[in-house]
């Protein structure tokens, strides 16, 4: 996060020309598999990429006739004042040049076909992929990251295929053509413009390495940029930006990297420059050259002004080419960059995911089952270790303990948003990952702390449990989580905007409607984590009493800080740093005096828990 949020430190002093590039960055490797990689994305649009090539050769041939047609009409129309030979060749140039410009539209309709189809289709299996990340993945990485990969990365695939594939066919058959028809209107004069050449290819691999040194640093800064942008400027971002006064802290990280993001870009515009000045530099040698040469060649009758003229068009339409092409090394390092940045998330292993033989999970009784597991967010750091209990079914399980216990990481082990290190978690005497992953989440409605909601009606949260629900399920939900009647009190009823995360309701009334989504979802296994933290005591009072009877008969492992919403429970842990330390119901655990006592003592006072005893 920026700024007050814990962001990414300073990135050096301000000003223009400041800020140091790494020139021996190392730039992507172009290797027959990643090129294999791309091309499979064009494969489902092999018959548009071909008839875009098809398009390119006739637009390349038919780029030859002007000069040809200019140079009959010099030498040839005009000397014999042949007016109906200079009607039919101008006519001939007119309809060559409208049958090249509609083929250039059928051409860019067919770049922008195939270059936004694989976009759509790499956008689709990026979210795909990005869907099937474990929780940790979100938890370590930063939002605009995720931003900048799914929209300006993957949106730049369709300079890859205009200017790198399509660029790169269009030159070629220019080229080609163009030389061979310089060539044969004159070998001599054909060899000399060709040899200015090779002088194109001289700067080019010092320009590709600089800018795709430049390009990727500003990709990096446009993530940051994104970053900062998504943290804090969204609803609760914004919130604590505001209540900390942090703007002016925010607005100068922002500034910084906006400022060097611009520095960048003004850096890359200005190679681009100069690599294009040295090529028009020599651009120029080649004609001046043909006018001397050329008119050596007329004054000893081996040619004709028309073909002279005819030569320095066509001149033109060999350099460009070559300039293009040769530029193209700088726009191919800069795709196969792009590329490497979006197969790199594709390259994340899917460390949750289906086995081979995942089944649907069908069980007869719902006994949770934890054994010896032990679970670690990073490898020098345990979260729980050697876990063992049962929750059986039918019954409520409740977790205590302080914070950073391990309370919600058991919870979270159980649909699998996180695979245990070592150990089993069974459900109904079968290994949860011999489940789908979809089935076994099916069966499991969690309600956490933080409620969330996303930006639409009161209906539409409802309706994310069970898309089907009708209005008589919906209404008995919200009545069973004490919600409906406040409901009914909004001028828009169920149609409400919440606004976004939910911030036209109350703490309460979010958990409530959350806690009534899961109700709609009835599923088998309800966890509950912290789920009446933000209720007032009445709330909290209603919603016991319809969670108590909601339970009946299926298995719930229940999270509360405040001992009295779980001490009707059927089984107590109570955890610390991770480990079991005692278990029990509520009288057991108050004789033991242990850390449960300690925790009762502290909510209700000493006198409590002698009354108990």
């Amino acid at each position: 996060m920026a700024g007050g949020f814990g962001g990414p430190p300073p990135m050096g002093p301000h000003g223009f020309g400041r800020m140091k590039f790494d020139k021996n960055a190392q730039k992507p490797t172009i290797t027959k598999a990643i090129l294999f990689r791309i091309a499979k994305y064009f494969i489902p649009y092999w018959k548009q990429t071909i008839l875009v090539m098809l398009i390119l050769l006739i637009t390349s041939v038919l780029g030859i006739l002007p000069p040809i047609i200019i140079q009959h009409i010099v030498d040839t129309a005009l000397p014999n004042k042949d007016m109906s030979l200079l009607v039919y060749l101008v006519l001939a140039s007119l309809c060559t040049t409208i049958i090249s410009g509609l083929l250039g539209v059928w051409q860019n309709y067919l770049n922008a076909y195939v270059s936004q189809k694989i976009i759509y289709d790499m956008r689709n299996q990026m979210y795909v992929h990005l869907q099937q990340m474990p929780l940790q993945f979100y938890s370590n990485v930063k939002q605009g990251e995720v931003i900048t990969r799914m929209t300006s990365d993957i949106s730049g695939v369709k300079a890859v295929f205009d200017s790198t594939i399509v660029s790169f066919a269009n030159n070629l058959f220019i080229l080609i053509s163009t030389a061979v028809t310089l060539l044969v209107i004159n070998w001599k004069l054909g060899i000399l413009g060709l040899i200015i050449v090779p002088l194109f290819i001289i700067p080019t691999r010092k320009m590709g390495s600089v800018r795709w040194s430049i390009s990727k640093q500003t990709q990096e800064k446009t993530s940051e940029q994104n970053h900062i942008i998504q943290e804090t400027l969204n609803i609760s971002g914004y919130l604590l930006m505001k209540l900390f006064t942090k703007e002016q802290k925010e607005f100068q990280n922002f500034d910084e990297i906006n400022e060097q993001s611009t520095t960048l870009k003004i850096k890359e515009s200005m190679a681009g420059r100069w690599f294009m000045m040295i090529l028009t530099t020599f651009t120029s040698i080649g004609p001046m050259l043909i006018y001397l040469y050329g008119g050596y060649l007329f004054f000893n009758g081996e040619i004709t002004i028309g073909a002279i003229i005819s030569f320095v068009a066509l001149l033109d339409r060999l350099y460009a080419p070559v300039g293009q092409l040769t530029n193209l090394y700088i726009n191919i390092i800069s795709s196969i960059a792009l590329f490497e940045r979006i197969f790199e998330y594709f390259d994340m292993k899917l460390t949750i995911k289906d086995r081979e033989n995942a089944t649907e999970m069908n069980v007869t009784h719902l006994d949770i089952e934890f054994k010896e597991v032990s679970f670690a967010y990073k490898q020098d750091k345990i979260a729980l270790q050697n876990i063992s209990f049962t929750a059986p079914s039918g019954t409520m399980t409740a977790l205590v303990g302080p914070s950073g216990a391990g309370k919600t990481t058991i919870t979270n082990l159980i649909p699998r948003l996180y695979d245990i290190t070592s150990g089993s978690i069974k459900i109904g005497d079968r290994d949860i990952r011999e489940f789908t992953l979809q089935s076994l989440r099916s069966h499991i409605g969690l309600v956490t702390q933080d409620s969330y909601l996303f930006n639409g009606t009161i209906k539409e949260n409802l309706l994310y449990a069970k898309h089907d629900a009708t209005d008589e399920e919906i209404i008995n939900a919200c009545k069973a989580a004490y919600i409906h009647d406040f409901i009914m009190e909004l001028q828009d009823g169920y149609d409400t905007v919440v606004g976004n995360r939910g911030i036209k309701l109350s703490g309460g009334e979010k958990q409530r409607i959350s806690i009534a989504r899961v109700l709609l979802k009835n599923p088998e296994i309800i966890i509950l984590d912290e789920a009446t933290s933000s209720l007032d005591t009445l709330s909290e009072f209603y919603i016991q009493s319809a969670i108590q009877e909601l339970l009946k008969n299926k298995t719930s492992i229940v999270i509360a800080h405040r001992l009295s919403t779980i001490m009707a429970a059927d089984h107590i842990i109570v955890l610390k740093d991770g480990q079991i330390v005692e278990e029990g119901k509520n009288e057991e655990l108050l004789k033991q005096n242990g850390l449960y006592t300690e925790l009762y003592k502290k909510q209700f006072g000493k006198k409590a828990v002698v009354s108990i005893e």
